[in-house]
């Protein structure tokens, strides 16, 4: 999935520099640059608590479905 990883972190970035431009239409290149660069980690360190939390909800499901599996034999 990195091609997505990357996907999404461009796109905070996007995001991020297009909403610098609407506070301040005279946003010089340093701001921008800034803004895009906090998009970017933004972005990523969402990605990276999305993925902790579905890892913390898979070993729940996969217990749940090894104790059905057990009293069913």
């Amino acid at each position: 999935m990195g091609i997505l990883d990357t996907l999404g972190e461009v796109a905070g970035a996007v995001a991020a520099v297009e909403g610098a431009e609407k506070l301040d239409p005279d946003a010089g290149l340093l701001t921008k640059a800034a803004a895009a660069v906090a998009g970017f980690e933004g972005a990523g360190a969402l990605e990276k608590l999305v993925e902790k939390k579905e890892d913390e909800d898979k070993p729940a499901d996969s217990t749940d479905s090894g104790d059905s599996s057990d009293a069913q034999s």
